[in-house]
């Protein structure tokens, strides 16, 4: 069975279907979902979600798009969340260079604040590093965490290796599936088959065969199918791998 690493399965976009798009995922093959938090005003709909279905486990953070609307209270809001609700991880936390009108020194602090609430509670991160591998690193090595998973990972091979000497997973999800992604499908093909875990990050990265429309957790199935063929690999093989990678990386999710 299947582990769906990141799925914003609480966001609004899944409302009018979201029991049947679980059903559905479940049908093909996806028994757990690994759900992280964006901002501190949806960690009850994101708690009340994950209670809502079986396999469904939340991490609550302070995604870096939307600490601009954070306030430092937030942390505290986090903390109690943290010790209260005993999440899978904090995240998803990071930074993003991509976006040019980001305020990086904004989300630096609400990074490294939250990662100070990790290695204070011992839980791993799931992280956001979209274009900003390297600010990311420069952080982890100053603020040691039990590991965690570089969500979307789109960096270099040295990149890579230097995320799983620090005991961190790479997730892989729909930018793999397209031709021309070439970085990404080698290093799905060609790093350690243990550092690696799977995702869809549902609503969004949809894969190539959706044409940019809306992703659901059921297409974690057809993201581990490619994996498996571009590793040489038998499907089972495969999804037996990836979950037990995620469950290493993530301990609570028992």
């Amino acid at each position: 069975m299947l582990i769906d690493t990141h799925c914003h399965l609480d966001a609004r976009e899944f409302d009018k279907d979201r029991s049947d798009l679980v059903a559905a995922a479940n049908r093909a093959g996806v028994a757990e979902i690994v759900v992280p938090g964006v901002s501190a005003a949806d960690f009850a709909r994101l708690r009340d979600c994950c209670r809502a279905y079986a396999g469904c486990h939340p991490a609550y953070g302070l995604h870096p798009l939307y600490v601009r609307e954070a306030a430092p209270e937030d942390l505290d809001v986090l903390r109690d969340w943290l010790v209260s609700e005993h999440p899978v991880a904090v995240g998803e936390i990071g930074l993003d260079c991509y976006l040019p009108d980001l305020d990086l020194p904004r989300q630096e602090f609400f990074f490294v604040q939250q990662l100070k609430l990790a290695r204070e509670f011992s839980l791993p991160v799931i992280l956001h590093v979209r274009r900003a591998v390297d600010h990311v690193l420069k952080h982890l090595r100053r603020i040691e965490v039990p590991g965690g998973i570089a969500h979307a990972f789109n960096g270099s091979r040295q990149q890579a290796e230097t995320f799983l000497a620090l005991g961190f997973k790479l997730g892989f999800g729909g930018s793999m599936t397209y031709a021309g992604s070439t970085r990404i499908r080698t290093l799905a093909a060609t790093l350690p088959l243990d550092a690696i875990v799977l995702e869809t990050d549902a609503p969004d990265i949809p894969p190539a065969w959706l044409d940019r429309g809306r992703n659901t957790p059921q297409e974690l199935t057809g993201i581990a199918t490619e994996f498996a063929r571009l590793r040489g690999m038998d499907l089972q093989e495969a999804a037996v791998a990836c979950s037990a990678n995620a469950r290493s990386v993530l301990p609570r999710m028992g």
